[in-house]
């Protein structure tokens, strides 16, 4: 079998993601995220939509990570972004790191929201 290298010209990569927390280009991120072609930051959840929002010229749709399963999404939310004319896919938050990094490699303007998948009690 032929393995490739996947590189990521224009993107940081999802490097990995755990009981509340995402490792994104080599930094840890707790709770929730927000990954682009520019960079990673905390997301505080559904009531912070302006972060998102600000996205809109850098994106053509966002991947919504629901945590460990995938939920629907807030319809406040989802009605803004749709509003803005941004495109919500949403998806279990580990689909939707997965996703990422593979739209990322192929140069696809798409950003990430995730949850975080909680904490095993």
């Amino acid at each position: 079998m032929q393995m490739t290298e996947v590189t990521y010209e224009d993107a940081i990569p999802i490097d990995s993601y755990g009981p509340g927390f995402f490792r994104i280009g080599g930094e840890v991120i707790t709770g929730g995220a927000i990954i682009h072609a520019k960079g990673a930051h905390s997301w505080s959840g559904y009531e912070d939509v302006n972060s998102v929002l600000a996205l809109k010229e850098e994106v053509d749709f966002i991947l919504m990570g629901t945590g460990a399963n995938m939920t629907p999404v807030q319809s406040v939310f989802r009605q803004a972004l749709e509003a803005a004319g941004i495109g919500i896919e949403a998806m279990a938050s580990p689909t939707a790191c997965r996703t990422y990094n593979v739209l990322v490699s192929e140069g696809r303007r798409v950003a990430a929201v995730l949850l975080p998948v909680p904490e095993e009690s």
